[in-house]
C-alpha cells in the first residue's frame, strides 16, 4: 500500500524485485502456478529485496542483481548501499534475509528477455532490464514515478537520503536517452507509457 507504491514484476519466468520482508506472502501468493526461473533484482535496498530469499527457497532459483551490490546482498549488510542516516537505519529494517547472490550481473548480461544495462547512482550495482522485442524497461529506482510522501504520480529523481550519488543516478538516467520505451515499470509509481514525457523528463535533469 498505497497502488504502486512498491512494485515488483513478473516477465519471462523471472521475477524482478521482491519487494519489502511484509510482501513475502503476497509475492509467493501472486507467483503460485507460475514456472519461476530466475530472480534478479534492480538493486539491493531492502524493500526491494525483501521477499528475495523466500523466492528462492520456495522454487528452488538462483538469484541475480547488478556486481556492485552483491556482496551487500549475500551477507545482508543493506545498509552498506545508502547513505548513512537515520532514514537508511528505518528501512533496512523491512529487508529479508541475506541470500547469496549466484549471477553478478554487468553491463551486456541478459536475464530472460531482457539486456542488463548498468545504472549505478541509487546504489553502487543498481541495474534496470531492456526488451528491445516490444520496447520495455524495468527501471527499479533510477526514476521514480510517483512522490513518496504524498503518493501522487508523477516522474522524479529518488529521493536524496535513499540515494548515495544523485549525481551519479543523473548520469545513468542519460544513458537512457534514446531508448524511447514504449512501456517503463517503475520501483515505485504506475508504469508510464509515454517515451516523450520519459525523454523529456531526463532532458530536463539538471547537469
Amino acid at each position: 500500500m498505497p497502488r504502486n507504491g512498491v512494485n515488483a514484476y513478473f516477465a519471462d519466468g523471472v521475477l524482478f524485485d521482491a519487494g519489502s520482508r511484509t510482501d513475502i506472502r503476497k509475492v509467493l501468493r501472486a507467483l503460485d502456478g507460475h514456472t519461476v526461473t530466475e530472480h534478479a533484482l534492480t538493486h539491493g535496498h531492502a524493500d526491494h529485496q525483501g521477499a528475495s530469499h523466500a523466492v528462492c527457497d520456495a522454487f528452488d532459483v538462483l538469484l541475480a542483481c547488478g556486481e556492485g551490490d552483491a556482496d551487500a546482498v549475500t551477507s545482508g549488510e543493506l545498509r552498506k548501499l545508502m547513505p548513512n542516516n537515520a532514514f537508511s537505519k528505518m528501512i533496512v529494517r523491512i529487508g529479508g534475509p541475506a541470500h547469496p547472490v549466484a549471477r553478478r550481473l554487468r553491463e551486456g548480461d541478459t536475464v530472460g528477455g531482457f539486456n542488463v544495462i548498468e545504472m549505478p547512482g541509487h546504489s553502487p550495482g543498481h541495474v534496470v532490464y531492456w526488451r528491445e522485442a516490444d520496447r520495455t524497461l524495468i527501471l527499479g529506482d533510477v526514476l521514480n514515478n510517483m512522490n513518496l510522501l504524498t503518493t501522487v504520480s508523477g516522474l522524479r529523481e529518488p529521493p536524496k537520503v535513499f540515494t548515495p550519488d544523485p549525481a551519479q543516478n543523473r548520469g545513468s538516467a542519460r544513458k537512457l536517452l534514446g531508448l524511447r520505451p514504449n512501456l517503463v515499470c517503475f520501483g515505485h509509481g504506475p508504469p508510464l507509457r509515454d517515451p516523450d514525457r520519459f525523454e523529456e523528463f531526463i532532458q530536463a535533469l539538471p547537469d
